[in-house]
């Protein structure tokens, strides 16, 4: 086999690492040529938060791309026929001080296929945290994978080097599960896996753990995510869910199955902020008959037009908890009109854009000082041919909302 130097391993393994997300976005590379003091590695680097909100630059990679599980949607799945290589734990651990001084990146994120054994591959990667902590005496960000079926010691030990660790659920059920994988076991390595991070999360409160998901490769459904995901919320203190929509890749099993649309996968995160920031049950989302969330709008108002039992209601009295239930309304600005109206009557629309409010979103599910300010739509069980709407945290290239006009 012909030895590869270290930066050549960072091309496959860093790319392989891909598939592995920590974030919503990642760096790309403007223009090509060499590295230079400051330019972003054309592999291996992506942008992720830490748990203080701290938006930082992480030597995002593998340990190794070869791997004994057959996962069918998995670029480095065994068999497949794709350049293979590993780091030893001493080259990573140098490669990314080189990094580090460089300035390049700020944090690792550390995966790896399993090799050999589970518990071989988890000595290899603990290896590598341990090498930073000690030897380089690194304090920085570092996110390391637990795998699949992992000692209870080496969850322990990850988590006394990690800020982060994080365990892949994949598929939202056994039966999900095992039609992407016959070597995987959904309780006896996933959710077993979970139950020892949660354990371990009171021995260092210091550490958080995340998830991914596969979108639509195991044929599930939104409600069948959703339910997984509020589930380890509630039972297993996960600090974040992540959402992978289904990219078919040559020369794996589902390589003719079509990808998952990017627009489901974004209903899933906005659905998961309401879960996490707005106070929503998994109660309060709306489903279509086939359990799954209706694209053409976002969750939050799906829930407005399907409760008009709730709105209008008056800005000057709602709660907070209630406040956060209003299409263009945030946490943020649901705190403000609370602190504010201590001392003050809102009594005008202008009056409440200070606050953060978005108006076009807000002003048909509220009422100002007893007046109605927005277009008099049915708020009753939606019809599409009464309103159209496409985004709710949307940017400058997304529509606001807009409503027809329709008697109460």
């Amino acid at each position: 086999m012909k030895t590869l130097d270290p930066l050549a391993k960072l091309k496959i393994l860093g790319e392989g690492a891909k598939y592995d997300v920590c974030a919503s976005t990642a760096t790309r590379v403007k223009k090509p040529g060499q590295w230079n003091i400051g330019a972003t590695a054309p592999s291996g680097i992506c942008h992720s938060f830490t748990p203080d909100g701290r938006c930082i630059s992480l030597f995002k990679v593998l340990l190794t791309n070869y791997c004994e599980k057959d996962c069918a949607y998995c670029p480095n799945r065994a068999g497949r026929d794709v350049a293979r290589t590993k780091f030893a734990a001493d080259e990573l651990a140098g490669l990314f001080m080189e990094f580090y001084r460089r300035n390049y990146v700020e944090g690792l994120f550390l995966s790896s296929g399993v090799t050999h054994s589970t518990g071989h591959t988890m000595s290899e990667i603990l290896k590598v945290a341990e090498v930073l902590r000690s030897r380089y005496k690194f304090g920085g960000y570092i996110h390391l994978k637990i795998l699949p079926g992992a000692a209870d010691a080496d969850v322990a030990a990850a988590m006394r080097f990690a800020n982060r660790v994080s365990l892949n659920m994949e598929a939202p059920s056994a039966a999900h599960l095992a039609r992407l994988s016959s070597s995987k076991n959904f309780t006896g390595e996933i959710l077993d896996g979970m139950a020892k991070i949660s354990r371990h999360l009171k021995e260092q409160p210091g550490v958080s753990h995340s998830t991914q998901y596969i979108v639509g490769a195991a044929q599930e459904a939104d409600r069948d995510i959703l339910q997984s995901v509020t589930s380890l919320y509630h039972q297993y203190n996960l600090k974040r869910a992540y959402f992978s929509a289904f990219q078919p890749v040559d020369g794996t099993p589902l390589a003719t199955v079509g990808q998952t649309p990017l627009l489901r996968e974004n209903r899933l995160y906005q659905s998961d902020f309401l879960l996490r920031l707005y106070g929503f049950r998994y109660s309060d989302l709306v489903f279509d008959t086939c359990g799954n969330l209706d694209q053409d709008l976002d969750p939050k108002l799906a829930y407005a037009l399907h409760h008009p039992e709730i709105f209008p209601m008056e800005i000057n009295k709602a709660s907070f908890q209630d406040l956060l239930k209003v299409p263009g309304l945030g946490p943020r600005s649901a705190a403000k009109i609370v602190r504010v109206r201590r001392e003050y009557r809102f009594t005008q629309p202008a009056e409440l854009k200070n606050a953060g409010l978005v108006l076009k979103r807000a002003l048909s599910f509220i009422t100002i000082d007893g007046r109605f300010y927005g277009d008099r739509i049915k708020l009753a069980k939606p019809n599409r041919q009464n309103y159209t709407q496409l985004s709710l945290w949307g940017d400058t290239r997304d529509h606001l909302l807009t409503v027809a006009m329709a008697d109460h």
